[in-house]
């Protein structure tokens, strides 16, 4: 055992040659830790797209299955109105508050995004943060648009506008996806959207995290759909847990029902606007056919919102939401006289 009791005023130094076995030795990577003397590992990202792109290798059938759906609703959302991708956005945002929590009903986020209008002030902020999700999915630029860093920082709406500083999280997130590059755009998006659920502030940027990963999945198509559904079939792709094989085959299969629930709703709805053009084709002038095409881009109308968009009288519009009414066009959903809420009956 060394020699450890304390040193007296005449004690002389101690030699060069003297193991001096209490200082910190010397600053060297390759040295080995005297606690633990075994080599140490190297450190690994915290989203390693290695794991990933082996989990993707599982699920080559998958990603096919997932890349003809999401073919033919762009093929059916190029051969209809301009006004369907706005309808799905709406659906999907509705149908992701109850999901993260907003409970955000489509009637309501058709009046804030078509008039801005809220029933109270407590909502205001969920109804802000829902307007926000419509927007970004029907349309504006891709979150790599210039780059991971720009685009995702211009996409949230975080620093680098003004000169400011890109917050952390948001850097840590844009050199995840630039180790990604190389995996298919559904993989990305899914690696996208855990990454950014942990690096964000948990719930609180749950609705961004979809979006970005929503929008960013689209770009395996042409650009017919602006963003890939994620939870109009219920939030199962959003609800992986574990390793990347299990999350990324909960994403692909709920993402695929989302998907078909998006194509089957389409053509429903073509169907309905069909019928509706014929049924409503002996009634003179304009504002039949524009509420025709109101009905089929909002699910949920009312006749402020109508007013707005059919660029109608209340008189008008109201006299043809009841004619449509009673041909069985569209119903109302709140059987209130004061305030009333309708949808296309499809």
């Amino acid at each position: 055992m060394p020699n450890i009791e304390p040193e007296g005023p005449y004690d002389s130094d101690p030699v060069a040659e003297e193991d001096l076995w209490f200082l910190p030795g010397p600053e060297d990577d390759d040295a080995l830790d005297p606690l633990f003397p075994t080599p140490k590992a190297a450190a690994r990202p915290l989203f390693d797209p290695v794991d990933w792109r082996s989990a993707q290798a599982g699920y080559s059938s998958e990603l096919a299955d997932l890349a003809f759906q999401f073919g033919a609703l762009e093929e059916r959302l190029r051969a209809g109105p301009a006004e369907w991708a706005h309808r799905l956005a709406l659906l999907e945002v509705a149908d992701l508050g109850w999901w993260a929590g907003d409970r955000i009903s489509a009637e309501r986020l058709a009046l804030w995004t078509g008039l801005r209008l809220s029933a109270t002030s407590d909502d205001t902020q969920a109804l802000a943060r829902a307007g926000w999700a419509v927007r970004r999915l029907s349309g504006g630029p891709a979150p790599d648009a210039g780059g991971w860093l720009v685009g995702l920082s211009d996409f949230l709406g975080r620093g680098g506008a003004n000169g400011d500083a890109i917050p952390d999280a948001i850097a840590d997130l844009a050199e995840v996806m630039d180790g990604a590059v190389t995996l298919h755009p559904v993989t990305r998006a899914a690696m996208m959207f855990h990454s950014w659920m942990a690096l964000g502030q948990g719930w609180s940027t749950a609705v961004e995290a979809v979006v970005l990963a929503a929008r960013h999945g689209a770009s395996m198509g042409r650009g017919a759909a602006p963003f890939l559904p994620l939870a109009l079939s219920g939030p199962g792709a959003l609800r992986g847990i574990g390793d990347p094989d299990q999350k990324l085959g909960a994403w692909l299969r709920g993402s695929t029902q989302a998907v078909v629930a998006a194509l089957l709703h389409l053509e429903r709805i073509a169907a309905w606007r069909a019928r509706a053009e014929t049924a409503t084709a002996d009634l003179s002038g304009r504002t039949p056919p524009a509420l025709v095409s109101v009905m089929a881009a909002w699910p949920m109308v009312t006749a402020p919102l109508a007013e707005a968009k059919a660029g109608a009288s209340r008189a008008a519009v109201q006299r043809n939401l009841d004619l449509f009414t009673r041909r069985g066009l569209i119903r109302e959903m709140t059987g209130q006289d004061r305030y009333r809420v309708w949808t296309a009956a499809i």
